[in-house]
């Protein structure tokens, strides 16, 4: 009787183990992602291309200004404002509106004399204030500096040219890359003999113009000035960049 009773209690122990099992088995297995399977299981061209639209520029942005040397820090300072109020004076008298003049810089600094053995020697004070007009009428530009430098302006630094809007162009050059990226999707395509089902993902990099910088312009005394300063614009090329992302038929 013992004997049977202990068989029946391992039969049921038997069948409680097995019936989670039993029910693993039955339970559905999970759902793949069928949007990452799908990517995963297409062939795909992954490529680049660039657009460039050349236009000619229709604004520039000089940095001038004035330095003056005193043997105090006040005396620089004093007579680098009365110097640059002149400066401003003539290229408000130019044409020049008070939003196209920012003061980029406005420093004063000691000046020192160094000789061998010896300790540093003050010897005054240097005051310098830069400012960063934006030309709007390129044709006028030269007659500008001309009459900064006239009106006291020592130095004419870094000039660039640019767009007042560059929609246009950043747009023409838009185009221009698309359809490099076509021809070069077409390409490849014909290359593994599948062609192009679909454009999957485009995406677009930054815009930029892609002159070389200009040269540092450096003011002469007033005299040296026989003729209006010549300043060309050229020709800019505003370049954009776009990656895409092509699925091939199979």
């Amino acid at each position: 009787m013992k004997t049977l009773l202990r068989a029946g209690a391992l039969s049921l122990a038997l069948m409680g183990a097995a019936a989670p099992a039993a029910l693993a088995q039955s339970a559905p297995a999970p759902a793949p992602d069928s949007a990452a399977d799908a990517v995963f299981q297409a062939t795909t061209l992954s490529l680049s291309a660039y657009g460039e639209a050349k236009v000619v520029p229709d604004m520039a942005t000089i940095t001038l200004g004035v330095t003056t040397d005193a043997p105090s820090a006040a005396q620089a300072l004093a007579a680098n404002a009365d110097q640059m109020a002149r400066v401003m004076a003539s290229l408000k008298r130019a044409g020049l509106a008070e939003r196209d003049l920012r003061t980029s810089q406005l420093s004063v600094n000691p000046q020192y004399a160094y000789e061998q053995n010896q300790p540093p020697r003050l010897t005054g004070y240097q005051a310098s204030n830069q400012v960063t007009i934006t030309a709007r009428d390129l044709k006028r530009l030269g007659q500008t500096v001309d009459a900064a430098v006239g009106a006291g302006a020592t130095n004419v630094n870094s000039i660039s040219f640019g767009l007042l809007d560059p929609t246009a162009a950043e747009n023409a050059a838009r185009l221009a890359a698309v359809r490099a990226l076509q021809a070069k999707a077409d390409l490849y395509a014909k290359a593994v003999g599948r062609p192009v089902l679909r454009l999957v993902n485009l995406s677009e990099g930054t815009s930029f113009d892609v002159r070389p910088p200009s040269p540092i312009m450096m003011a002469a005394p007033k005299a040296s000035f026989r003729a209006e300063t010549a300043v060309s614009p050229g020709e800019m090329q505003v370049r954009v960049d776009i990656t895409g992302l092509y699925e091939l038929a199979r």
